[in-house]
């Protein structure tokens, strides 16, 4: 198993290096890319701005902790756009040219192969940044305790809702195996992601039950905020790690199920 993860862990490397001095050879493509994040980040930081300027609280979190939300969400998007993004839309490119036959071919996983490919270095630089300074703001300004156990919570929580995001984004590609088109598939995630960058307390309980036990897209940007502010326990941290695990499990079979029925494109 450890020699398997060191290959797969060598070769996501070399992705990264290859993604790396590709980009670098059009300097001028990195740098518009993080101009046109930045300027996205600027809209964001201005709604911050507001929710400041109007002292909003939501279910008795003041101004202060809704960083922590709003920053949660910032900093997953960019790992979203940098290594999930463009891989989930180049899918159904591979479906239908072909180049999903040369895939098989490959003597490596090719859900790893066709979902991990390629890496963003550009676009998640402004967010992940800025997102962890919101973090940071929060957690400061509402004194909460800085301890190894707080981390541990911290990233393990993260590591639950990059799981979770990969699992729920690679739905609309995955439906590309049976249907022509998804377009419509991956505006309804996406503006599902976009509705989901503050507290879950906004929305109504039976909406709150199915973003957190059917589609558990509130598990992705409010887990790690509630854990900070004492409000889920460890219990709650842990079953959320076994549900995304559970998670990546379905989507896996669902993989091997549509690769069973791929018809080859040049066939």
């Amino acid at each position: 198993m450890f020699k398997t993860i060191r290959k797969y862990a060598h070769l996501y490397g070399m992705f990264i290096k290859n993604c790396l001095i590709a980009q670098m050879e059009f300097r001028g493509n990195f740098m518009m890319s993080l101009l046109v994040e930045s300027v996205y980040l600027l809209a964001k930081l201005l709604y911050v701005l507001v929710v400041f300027r109007t002292d909003l609280h939501v279910d008795g979190i003041p101004p202060e902790g809704l960083l922590l939300f709003i920053g949660m969400h910032t900093v997953v998007t960019g790992i979203y756009v940098g290594l999930f993004f463009t891989n989930f839309t180049k899918i159904p490119e591979y479906i239908k040219d072909g180049t999903l036959d040369l895939m098989l071919t490959k003597p490596v996983s090719l859900q790893f192969m066709a979902s991990l490919r390629y890496v963003d270095l550009a676009l998640p630089i402004p967010d992940i940044l800025v997102g962890f300074v919101m973090i940071g703001i929060g957690w400061h300004a509402m004194d909460i305790p800085l301890t190894l156990l707080q981390l541990a919570g911290f990233m393990l929580l993260q590591l639950v809702s990059v799981v979770i995001t990969y699992c729920l984004m690679i739905i609309p590609a995955l439906l590309s195996f049976w249907f022509v088109q998804t377009g419509s598939a991956s505006e309804i995630a996406h503006s599902a992601w976009d509705a989901n960058n503050f507290p879950m307390a906004i929305y109504p309980a039976w909406v709150r039950r199915i973003g957190t036990f059917v589609i558990p897209l509130f598990l992705i940007t409010n887990f790690v905020p509630l854990f900070l502010l004492g409000q889920l326990s460890w219990l709650y941290a842990g079953l959320a790690l076994a549900g995304s695990l559970l998670l990546f499990t379905v989507i896996r079979l669902i993989w091997k199920q549509a690769v069973k029925g791929y018809s080859s494109a040049s066939s």
